[in-house]
């Protein structure tokens, strides 16, 4: 059986999804694949260019450093696991849909960095559960602060 894979962006219930990820990964002793996927189509201004383009390898370097970031701040949390970090130039639906195949199971955060914050799932956990080829956990950060 595959292992978990779990998609970050930095929102506060994507925090929440990669804590609970590892706790899962760690109690069935699977690999963890944390996955950020950058879609330059939809980069924030602050990597576009002069011309109004987009300057990919900006994206791309503040993809990674996100990334990174997630996982410094969860270090703790990953002694002991087996924890692959994965940036994927794609949509984050589906980069994750695509890595479900593999997996035993897929873990995004219910709210993402997306404008519609009323919302109860965000585009993206609405897209894995309809289409992903395991089961799909959404984790939502404010249940995670009450349940510790």
């Amino acid at each position: 059986m595959g292992g978990i894979v779990v998609g970050v962006d930095g929102s506060a219930d994507a925090d929440a999804a990669l804590r609970w990820s590892m706790a899962e990964a760690r109690r069935r002793k699977a690999p963890l694949v944390v996955l950020l996927a950058w879609d330059p189509r939809h980069c924030p201004p602050a990597v576009t260019g002069m011309a109004g383009g987009v300057d990919v390898t900006a994206f791309e370097k503040a993809a990674r450093a996100l990334l990174d970031d997630c996982l410094d701040q969860a270090h703790e949390d990953t002694v002991g696991l087996r924890v692959e970090p994965v940036l994927v130039e794609d949509a984050p639906a589906r980069a994750l849909i695509g890595q479900s195949g593999d997996a035993s199971l897929v873990v995004v955060g219910s709210r993402g960095r997306g404008g519609f914050t009323s919302l109860t799932l965000g585009s993206v956990s609405h897209q894995c559960v309809h289409h992903a080829a395991c089961p799909v956990a959404v984790v939502r950060a404010g249940l995670m602060q009450n349940s510790a």
